[in-house]
């Protein structure tokens, strides 16, 4: 309990500054006069490097232990940071893109060495004591998520974009030492060495569920990430604090509900974990949501209302598929090869934002935010029928254990 606390801890603080980042540098050089579309390449290699520090972090993982794969995920963090802290005249386009690659890569060493953490972790208690400490785990991150774009657009507003990156590498660096010196090494480690052709993962249902995964972050990131913010600023005319408050608390809200999305689904498991049936519902109804946000804009319906209340829906039922895509490809691995798998399904994440996060740029400029919307239905419906192979947790499981 005591390693599972100092692991949520360091991902804790290191999400604050993930949120902030993309937050400044989305209104920031928006500010600066960049498109949309340069607004969405600025964070290309951000995404892509994702890819491929999920691909090669899970086998790094289980070779060198987790602990330290977080720790370097953090450190890459604090040099993005201070990457950015330069005149304006120094921020091209190529250099912000390098900046961002290094923060992918440690945002998503962070993210996997703590995903993968929990299930070496959790011990005793079966499959509803694993949902709960992984919901726990993404939740709480999504909420500081949340405040982190809260707190990166606060203080661009209060003081400057470098004055922000600056604190924020500051903090993150106390974060590191102290998270290093408590934690165990060889956290996660496989007692033999894994092969770097172990990293494709041997069970369907990690494949089938990392292909839904894709098209899952994709239809979010497909309006959020560019789209959507540019929308509140330059249509609805709502100032930086409002833009950065506003997606705060709404993954704010979606982090809280992500973290108790055991309980919000426990009548339906019955004590057990959900399972590939789950998955599909629940991708098929989110597909309903986005469509139903473009119809209303394409009426005519007042903007504001629309897209505050159908972004509160997406968002609820958005955290439940979420929570329960985090759980199976934990409960989907078995404990040996759970940092590689858990890189595999995050590498297919990180693709998926990719494609979204580009997606996000040029949909808004070509189509406007009721195209990024379709976009994002679009995406749903494919994750959906990707979710139809999905097995039941205890059939995947001896799939696993035999691999």
């Amino acid at each position: 309990m005591r390693n599972y606390l100092v692991v949520t801890f360091g991902y804790w603080a290191f999400t604050v500054t993930d949120g902030a980042i993309r937050m400044l540098v989305v209104l920031y050089f928006h500010l600066l006069g960049y498109s949309p579309l340069q607004v969405a390449m600025l964070f290309l290699f951000y995404e892509f490097f994702g890819i491929v520090t999920n691909l090669v972090g899970g086998w790094l993982g289980a070779r060198v232990g987790l602990n330290l794969t977080m720790h370097i995920g953090m450190g890459l963090q604090v040099l993005a940071l201070t990457m950015l802290a330069v005149p304006d005249a120094w921020l091209s386009v190529p250099y912000v893109m390098a900046a961002q690659a290094l923060s992918g890569i440690a945002k998503d060493l962070n993210k996997m060495s703590a995903k993968a953490s929990v299930k070496t972790l959790v011990g005793g208690g079966g499959e509803s004591k694993l949902f709960r400490w992984v919901a726990v785990l993404t939740g709480s991150k999504n909420a500081l998520k949340g405040a982190g774009f809260f707190v990166g657009a606060a203080l661009l507003e209060w003081i400057g974009f470098r004055g922000a990156v600056l604190a924020l590498a500051l903090m993150l660096l106390m974060v590191l030492i102290v998270t290093a010196i408590l934690l165990p090494s060889g956290l996660g480690k496989m007692k033999s060495k894994p092969k770097f052709s172990q990293v494709f993962s041997q069970v369907p249902a990690i494949n089938w569920l990392s292909a839904a995964r894709f098209f899952l972050f994709g239809s979010r990131d497909v309006w959020f990430v560019v789209g959507l913010p540019v929308f509140l600023y330059s249509v609805l005319g709502w100032s930086f604090t409002q833009v950065g408050a506003f997606l705060a608390l709404w993954v704010i809200g979606y982090g809280a509900v992500q973290a108790a999305a055991p309980r919000l689904l426990s009548r339906h498991h019955r004590g057990h974990g959900p399972d590939g049936a789950t998955a599909r519902m629940g991708t098929l109804v989110l597909a309903l949501i986005p469509a139903g946000i473009a119809l209303g804009l394409g009426l005519g319906w007042p903007p504001g209302p629309v897209l505050i209340s159908g972004l509160v829906v997406f968002g609820g039922v958005f955290a439940l598929n979420s929570a329960v895509h985090s759980y199976l490809i934990l409960a989907y691995s078995s404990h040996d090869s759970v940092a590689m798998n858990v890189g595999f399904y995050y590498m297919a994440n990180a693709g998926g934002r990719l494609a979204g996060t580009l997606l996000s740029g040029w949909a808004y400029q070509t189509q406007g935010l009721t195209g990024c919307l379709w976009w994002s239905s679009g995406m749903l419906l494919a994750a959906t029928l990707l979710s139809i192979r999905l097995p039941p947790i205890r059939s995947a499981a001896l799939q696993s254990g035999s691999n």
